[in-house]
């Protein structure tokens, strides 16, 4: 067989196009937070201030974090035909986010150590200047939220659906069940975004009530209250993207429906699967493995697929047939 005969069976295996939007809004934002770093490190400097300095190096953290989930979309894009990428490069975004969630705990632990040490050994508070730094800060985290955010909602209103490169021709109807997924790699820059300005929200109201009440307690109290809220997104996104990174997907409603749509038949009972291993390759694109055991002598894997196609979130599919010619109650009690 001559190769140039195969194009109508082979396709490329980039399953997620990814997301230029938020490609651009993450670089956007992480120079933004570097800006603002560098302008408060060195007003902090120029004017001998402690509270400019530390929100600077702070603001640091966030910078390299954001920084980490910009290279991802440039790596997952660069490498996107490389074929040593066996299911395409979508989870270098995901392993990305992954990156910037464990920095994001180490945020909040460093925001535990500092709130610590405050309230063993309480140092005298500037609270105008203070209080100006924090207001800066949450100014410079908005204007970022509502650039990230704004590319969040894109994403979500103008996602597109995925073909079938084994379909061969096949014209089906969608199955009707979504199942969005967020972008973990914007997720990811956003909470850091979400965090810093929420740090600052606490750090404000901790210090208009010592400026106020004298309270200069609530300062430290607010710094761990913010942590353990920094440290509680963070987890939620080691949960996410772990899952992903893990192929921890049996359990997701898809599963069930590609059960459901292959055994179906004329005759219930002559086909079921034995062996099904399901995963993401992309934000809403998945690829599965099935064996299947039938007692249809018609039935093959482009039967198969033509069934599959009902759910435009599977873009890739290895199927096994084996055909059963015994009792009728041999393949329903086969294993799974």
């Amino acid at each position: 067989m001559h190769t140039d005969n195969l194009s109508a069976w082979t396709h490329d295996h980039v399953f997620d196009t990814g997301n230029a939007l938020a490609e651009r809004s993450t670089w956007v934002v992480m120079w933004i937070t570097a800006a603002a770093m560098v302008v408060e490190i060195t007003a902090g400097w120029w004017f001998n201030s402690m509270a400019l300095l530390a929100d600077g190096w702070h603001m640091s953290s966030h910078a390299f974090a954001i920084g980490v989930s910009a290279l991802a979309y440039a790596a997952a894009r660069r490498y996107a035909q490389d074929r040593r990428f066996a299911f395409g490069t979508w989870k270098i975004e995901i392993l990305g986010g992954f990156a910037s969630a464990i920095f994001l705990l180490g945020v909040a632990a460093m925001m535990v150590v500092g709130s610590i040490e405050r309230i063993v050994s309480p140092q005298a508070i500037q609270y105008r200047e203070a209080i100006a730094v924090a207001i800066l800060g949450l100014a410079v985290n908005l204007v970022c939220a509502l650039i990230l955010g704004k590319a969040h909602h894109h994403g979500h209103d103008h996602h597109h659906g995925h073909g079938h490169p084994h379909g061969h021709g096949h014209d089906h109807p969608h199955h009707g069940h979504d199942h969005p997924h967020h972008d973990l790699n914007l997720k990811s820059a956003y909470l850091h975004v979400i965090a810093d300005a929420a740090t600052s929200v606490l750090a404000i109201v901790a210090l208009v009530g010592g400026w106020i009440y004298g309270w200069s307690w609530l300062d430290p109290v607010m710094g761990i209250v913010g942590a353990v809220l920094v440290a509680l997104w963070a987890k939620g996104l080691l949960v996410e993207t772990g899952r992903v990174l893990l192929d921890r997907e049996m359990d997701h409603p898809v599963v069930a429906e590609i059960r459901e749509v292959v055994e179906s038949g004329p005759q219930a009972g002559d086909t079921r699967i034995t062996d099904l291993h399901v995963w993401r390759v992309g934000k809403e694109a998945y690829s599965c493995a099935i064996a299947v055991v039938t007692r249809d002598a018609a039935l093959t894997p482009d039967a198969v697929r033509a069934r599959l196609a009902v759910h435009e979130e599977i873009v890739h599919s290895t199927i096994e047939i084996h055909h059963h010619h015994g009792s009728r109650e041999a393949p329903c009690g086969a294993g799974a």
